[in-house]
């Protein structure tokens, strides 16, 4: 492996403003966990049938995970800021789609390019660490992007609190838009005239005009530019179709369809239509598009497609399965069996394929080191119990002090948040002194001795100062293992494939996430309904003063469960990453140092 050169200023920055978006996307995950009663009622679904929303929710976790390796490949290949601005770049288009939605495909669909946006950030920004740093320096720069990730997955419920108490849920997702198309102009201008080179780990050297995606110099296309602005401003007209518009004599006639009731089959929608595909034209056929599509398709091929859509699709039926489920009665779907074998079929044609392409997605042996393979093992533990802190803390104050203010219930987090950030940096410094397995193992100690100490909270337990230990502990040990764990990884892995392989470790903490929750929520129910039927046996007629004795015993179960998961990611890590030279040293002198 090459060791990157010190950060210059232009690096830091770069660095800065990645983090930033990271946070940004990461708050956009639970965004709509307060909103989407009201996104329900725009979609005309019935507050009664909310599995009829689960879409809007998975369909970003879709976008988010299943599409993760492939543009960390292409960060590999294409470079660190070009995959950065086109992720802000998505993600703002697809936060216009959202915040313009009328039905629930329109929603879908915004959510879905918001996540492969929101995604697509995450490997970028992990390899520029490792462009920027040398392995025995990463420590640090690792703790706070983890720790800005995790910031941003707390700050999201409390985003959108704020905002939906002045205004409609749409102005969420307008912010959303302005912020990324921000913090892409930003990031393009800070990374100078050229573009930083994807074909090899030193972050400064600049891109080779004569490479792919280059384009020649001169005026940008005036012309696709033009057809850029019709397309978008009839598509906007097509999905907003203003009242005083659509009343008028003349106006009037461009919003009726020219058959059926459809708004794409209107006047303006075909013009928005017919504008977009001269668009797509352009941007393939002209000498200086806007978006060089060629070049992109070219990288697309390069990072082997196929695998992607193989892996995206083994991936999306993990995530259908329990993400669609209801864990009150189910730990996956109905049709979870039908999609996790879809799932199995899908992965056994991705292996294949792996042995078969001659430029796989994962290139052969590239995470075969045990610390390499084993971080995504361990991810995987810890987003599972990290997901019991982010949802069931909230819930549990919901249950007991605030049962009227999902707002006051989300604050409960806020001690947990301060405390992850901090644990975050003071693990990225840890990790240049001590393994990072070791670093990992006492974290998630940490994280678990917190739980264990929620197991004991009673109805009363927020009210009092000594609540903050628990969430304080939980929120510092989270924190601590989180920059260890890339710091393994990266120092495992070849400089060629930061990008994929910190994909991969992403959506193997997400899909750990997603099983955990529903795990553990679907064994905290069954002990919710044992519990009320033994306390109503005891104390007959006492509904209320059962129900809450049912609820916090549900609550106890996750955490207890939760404590479990961080258990076994702290001994899997004292196991698993032995070997991982994170302080830049061999394995032998790390080792030693380990005892």
């Amino acid at each position: 492996m090459t060791t990157p050169r010190a950060a210059s200023g232009r690096a830091r920055l770069l660095l800065v403003l990645a983090s930033v978006a990271v946070a940004f996307a990461a708050a956009d995950t639970y965004v709509v966990v307060l909103a989407l009663p009201e996104m329900m009622g725009t979609a005309k679904i019935p507050i009664a049938e909310l599995q009829r929303a689960a879409p809007i929710i998975s369909g970003f976790l879709l976008g988010y995970v299943a599409m993760l390796p492939l543009i960390g490949r292409i960060a590999d290949l294409r470079g660190r800021v070009p995959v950065l601005v086109m992720s802000l770049v998505v993600f703002a288009l697809g936060s216009l789609i959202t915040a313009l939605a009328y039905d629930l495909p329109s929603m879908v669909s915004g959510r879905f390019l918001q996540g492969v946006g929101g995604g697509g950030l995450v490997p970028a920004t992990l390899a520029l660490v490792a462009d920027i740093y040398p392995a025995d320096r990463r420590g640090l720069p690792l703790g706070v992007v983890s720790g800005v990730q995790e910031l941003g997955s707390v700050l999201g419920p409390l985003f959108g609190a704020l905002v939906l108490a002045f205004a409609p849920w749409q102005v969420i997702f307008a912010i959303n838009l302005v912020v990324g198309v921000v913090l892409a102009m930003a990031i393009r201008v800070g990374a100078g005239a050229r573009a930083m080179s994807g074909t090899g780990p030193a972050p400064s050297r600049a891109a080779d005009d004569s490479g792919p995606g280059s384009r020649p110099r001169g005026w940008p296309d005036l012309l696709g530019l033009l057809t850029a602005v019709v397309a978008s401003g009839a598509a906007i007209i097509t999905m907003v179709r203003p009242g005083s518009l659509q009343r008028d004599l003349t106006w009037g006639q461009l919003f009726i369809p020219y058959t059926g009731d459809g708004r794409w089959l209107t006047p303006i929608g075909v013009i928005a239509m017919g504008a977009g595909l001269v668009l797509l034209l352009r941007c393939i056929f002209a000498r200086r598009p806007l978006v060089d599509v060629r070049a992109w398709s070219r990288h697309l091929v390069d990072a082997d497609l196929v695998g992607a859509l193989l892996l995206a699709v083994a991936l999306g039926g993990v995530i259908l399965a329990f993400a669609t489920a209801d864990p009150e009665e189910q730990v996956f779907a109905e049709r979870g069996p039908w999609y996790l074998l879809g799932s199995l079929l899908a992965t056994i044609a991705f292996l294949a394929h792996l042995r078969r392409a001659e430029r796989p997605l994962i290139p052969r042996g590239a995470i075969s080191a045990v610390p390499a393979w084993g971080s995504l093992l361990v991810s995987f533990f810890i987003g599972a119990a990290l997901i019991a802190a982010l949802i069931d803390i909230p819930i549990f104050a919901r249950t007991t002090i605030y049962r009227d203010s999902q707002l006051l219930a989300a604050l409960v987090l806020v001690r947990f948040l301060v405390a992850l950030p901090v644990g975050a940096v003071i693990g990225g410094h840890l990790t240049r002194r001590w393994p990072s397995g070791v670093v990992t193992a006492v974290g998630m100690v940490a994280a678990a001795a917190g739980f264990a100490l929620m197991t004991r909270w009673d109805e009363h337990a927020l009210e009092h100062p000594s609540a903050n230990i628990a969430l304080v502990l939980t929120g510092f040990g989270f924190g601590l293992a989180l920059a260890p764990v890339n710091a393994a990884l990266l120092a495992s892995t070849d400089d060629a494939v930061h990008g994929v392989a910190a994909a991969l470790v992403v959506v193997s903490r997400m899909i750990g996430m997603l099983v955990g929750i529903s795990a553990l929520t679907t064994i905290g129910v069954r002990w919710f309904y044992q519990s009320n039927m033994d306390c109503l046996d005891d104390h007959p007629g006492k509904t209320s003063y059962c129900g809450t004795q049912a609820a916090l015993a549900q609550e106890h179960t996750v955490f207890f469960g939760a404590a479990g998961c961080a258990l076994v990611a702290a001994l899997l890590a004292l196991w698993l990453f032995r070997g991982a030279a994170t302080r830049g040293m061999d394995t032998k002198e790390l080792l030693r140092s380990a005892g």
